[in-house]
């Protein structure tokens, strides 16, 4: 111990050793654990909420992994919340670390929580819990950077992020002052975190006076606050009222020995002398709630400032790689780069690290900087490793210079019921949560991927979206499902909101689907609800919705909330198949509610406007998909009141749309084309309607839309394959007025844009070569223009065997003799 810190541990017995640190930084963090080192304290005081001093025990816990946050939130409403998060770089959770080694007591001396959770937005000195809570940067300033945050100037919980609560002062006048950006332009720096890097953070081990850094800090931030006093942040003078009446308990308690760990703009503060009388006023009569704490895992990209936490930081994967390095911090990392961009197939050879260390290096002396920052290594990495290209180096920053760490806390740490019934679950089901995105494809065939659907979906019903469905890649059978996964820690805080509904997943799940169905303000929603009930398999909610789904079908005659809410209930029917489930109520509900959809359709297609008729249009789409699934469940035994099934009573009530002058353009092109495609109405007739829809007699924007309704949606192939319904198309179109053609020209380009870039190149290639007589139908056995009148031989001989192969006709036996003319045939 040099003579320096001999005399500053001496004075510990006189007055409480108080070290300022930035948040999340390294350099604070190594400095925090040498002062502590050369000081040997008695009791360790650290910034944060004193709730928590029965928590700090776990930190010592072998299972206890940061990044790791502390989370607080009321009792009685949940989603009041706020986080403090802690790196393995962050100086107070290495001042946790060192208590806990050297059988130190460690405290917490910062504001209450209970307090903290309930301060109102609109008071002149509360906290404000909304987005981050109390850290407030986010809400308070736009202006505030990285390294103010970091410093210990945030208005509340100087780590704090809320999950929720009260409103923010997004319109108060911006008048805070950054501390760092201040003393980074005194010193010629015009980017305070650059500034922060070298006089602190490119320091390294080997301070020969442990204490040093801390006392110049101080000098800095008192010279600050003598000219800016609290710096707009006058929350923090009750915080600060607060923490100097813990440290006074402190010291009566053990006379000597204490060390404070606290942001580096409160120092000046603490250090001020004022009377207990004054620092009670200041923290008398404060609103309460009721909180529990626990630890929750942290992520690195929570950690970033990027995902609107106040005192977040850009690089928490840099920092963390600078804190664990032993030495030769560029060399290591361009190891790590390399060794990502390999697993990416980039070649990337040793001779490329060797290279980018040296430039790296170079860049920092051109710069004058002591060491090579994170700046000069990603221009370095940019040059050499990744060829000059921005995109491998997205890559570099997303895994690494961010990081996709998802800290770990020991089962010990206290828990709601729902949250240990979860962590049995994912157990169990081998589901563990990652920081990472990452896809999951499920097959509901196997038992444990069956398992893994029923809790996403019922966690999804419970409103904490851990997963969400995507669409399948491969199969698109109703037996499997994709999900795209993400741990967030926000989610640690909706399982709390959720406990009210029961202590397992399931019965949680269960009381909010019942709850959600009495509440429900539209069939729709009930629909939907029934549909999510069959997909998270609750057999005791089920009965409860079906019941309120049968009464509100009964009582609501718009057919729009009754096409609406069809389709969902037809894929409830076919989520029951593959599950296993009895959906015969549900098939009786949708099966009534597809006759009342047939009655009341054509009367409510009567005097639409174009909006009201693109909705109707659309709804007739899915109640045709519907009405077909549905009619081969319900077709066994079963036909519709009126005669023949429901495929065929939904054919009549497309007919009657078709025909009927009332209908708009739109629907009645639809109908046709839907009657079309089932075989249900000849390629003559529906020629004969187009022609009729086309006529001199019919305005151009109701032809139009008749075009649209026939023609979209993909019927772009009707018109390729046949030449009169292009021909049709074509001279009406050509005989437009010019006064009308600006009319129609959006709706027609609305309708042939959503085409396919082939698709529209062939009829546009039709159009050019001239379909012969416009207007005219194709002579037999001739082809339509661009095409030959018959099959290609030759051609087709050279993709036989694909065709073969993907119909499964290379099977011994199957298909012989068959050229691919018989198998099209």
């Amino acid at each position: 111990m040099t003579g320096a810190e001999e005399s500053r541990a001496g004075r510990l017995a006189a007055e409480p050793l108080l070290l300022g640190v930035r948040h999340h930084g390294p350099g604070s963090a190594r400095a925090v654990r040498a002062a502590l080192d050369a000081a040997l304290p008695r009791v360790v005081l650290i910034e944060g909420p004193p709730e928590a001093d029965a928590l700090i025990g776990l930190a010592a816990e072998e299972d206890m992994r940061p990044p790791v946050a502390l989370l607080a939130y009321a009792v009685d409403e949940p989603g009041r919340s706020a986080f403090w998060p802690l790196a393995e770089f962050s100086p107070e959770w290495v001042a946790i670390r060192w208590a806990l080694e050297h059988d130190v007591p460690a405290r917490f001396i910062d504001l209450p929580a209970t307090h903290t959770l309930v301060w109102d937005g609109e008071s002149e000195t509360g906290p404000v819990i909304n987005g981050p809570a109390g850290d407030a940067p986010e809400a308070e300033t736009q202006t505030q950077t990285e390294a103010e945050a970091e410093a210990g100037t945030e208005a509340e919980g100087d780590r704090a992020e809320a999950a929720g609560g009260a409103g923010s002062p997004a319109d108060e006048v911006d008048v805070r002052v950054d501390p760092l950006a201040v003393l980074a332009g005194t010193a010629g720096y015009d980017d305070p975190e650059r500034w922060w890097e070298d006089v602190v953070e490119h320091r390294g081990p080997g301070e020969k006076d442990a204490f040093a850094p801390f006392g110049v800090l101080e000098e800095a931030m008192t010279a600050l606050r003598e000219v800016y006093g609290s710096g707009g942040h006058d929350r923090d003078l009750v915080r600060e009222a607060y923490m100097r009446l813990q440290i006074r308990a402190a010291r009566r308690e053990f006379e000597s020995g204490v060390a404070v760990v606290c942001g580096a703009w409160h120092v000046p503060a603490l250090r001020q002398r004022t009377t207990v009388t004054a620092d009670r006023s200041l923290v008398k009569g404060l609103p309460k709630v009721k909180v529990d704490m626990t630890w929750v895992p942290w992520t690195n990209r929570r950690l970033a400032r990027a995902s609107g936490y106040g005192a977040g930081i850009d690089s928490p994967g840099w920092y963390g790689h600078l804190f664990a390095a032993p030495d030769r911090p560029v060399a290591r990392w361009m190891t790590k780069v390399a060794g990502l961009l390999r697993e990416e197939d980039r070649i990337v050879s040793s001779a490329h690290v060797i290279e980018a260390v040296r430039l790296a290096e170079t860049l920092a002396v051109m710069r004058g900087r002591p060491l090579a920052g994170l700046g000069e290594t990603t221009d370095a990495v940019r040059a050499v490793m990744c060829e000059g290209s921005d995109v491998p180096l997205a890559l570099v920053h997303d895994r690494l210079v961010v990081g996709d760490v998802l800290g770990e806390v020991p089962e010990a740490a206290p828990a709601v019921p729902l949250q240990r019934d979860l962590t049995r679950l994912q157990r169990r089901l081998r589901l563990k949560p990652e920081a990472l995105e990452r896809e999951l494809e499920l097959d509901l065939r196997k038992e444990t991927d069956a398992g893994r659907s029923r809790l996403l979906h019922r966690l999804r019903l419970l409103g904490i979206a851990w997963g969400e469905p995507v669409a399948s890649r491969g199969s698109t059978g109703t037996f499997r499902e994709t999900w795209r996964l993400r741990w967030e820690p926000e989610l640690s805080v909706r399982v709390a909101e959720a406990g009210v509904w029961g202590t397992t997943v399931l019965a949680a799940a269960t009381a909010r689907a019942e709850t959600e169905a009495t509440s429900a303000q539209g069939l729709a929603e009930v629909t939907g609800l029934a549909e999510r009930c069959l997909l998270a398999e609750l057999p005791d909610a089920l009965p409860a919705v079906m019941r309120i789904l049968a009464d509100r079908a009964a009582l609501d005659t718009d057919v729009g909330h009754l096409a609406q809410a069809l389709p969902a209930l037809v894929r409830s029917l076919r989520y029951g198949d593959v599950r296993g489930t009895d959906t015969s109520a549900l098939t009786g509900v949708a099966a009534g509610l597809a006759e009342r959809i047939f009655v009341g359709l054509p009367p409510a297609c009567a005097a639409l406007d174009t909006d009201a008729a693109q909705e109707i249009r659309d709804h007739v789409d899915a109640v045709h998909g519907a009405v077909g699934m549905l009619d081969e469940t319900v077709r066994p035994g079963r036909a519709s009141a009126h005669g023949g099934g429901l495929r065929d009573r939904w054919h009549r009530v497309l007919g009657i749309l078709s025909a009927r002058d009332t209908v708009p353009g739109v629907i009645q092109g639809r109908a046709v084309r839907l009657l079309l495609d089932d075989g249900e109405l000849a390629q003559d007739e529906a020629a004969r309607l187009m022609g009729l829809a086309l006529s001199a007699g019919t305005p151009p924007a109701d032809s139009a839309a008749w075009i649209e309704g026939f023609v979209g949606g993909g019927g772009g192939m009707l018109l390729i394959h046949d030449e009169r319904l292009l021909a049709l198309v074509d001279g009406w179109l050509t005989g437009v007025s010019t006064e009308a053609f600006t009319d129609v020209l959006p709706l027609l380009r609305r309708t042939f844009s959503a085409y396919e870039p082939g698709v529209r190149r062939t009829l546009g290639e039709l159009v050019r070569r001239g379909p012969g007589q416009r207007g005219s139908t194709t002579a037999p056995g001739a082809g339509a223009p661009g095409f030959g009148p018959d099959l290609d031989a030759e051609r087709a001989a050279g993709v036989e065997p694909v065709v073969r192969l993907l119909l499964g006709l290379d099977a011994p036996g199957a298909g012989e003799g068959a050229g691919l003319v018989g198998v099209a045939g």
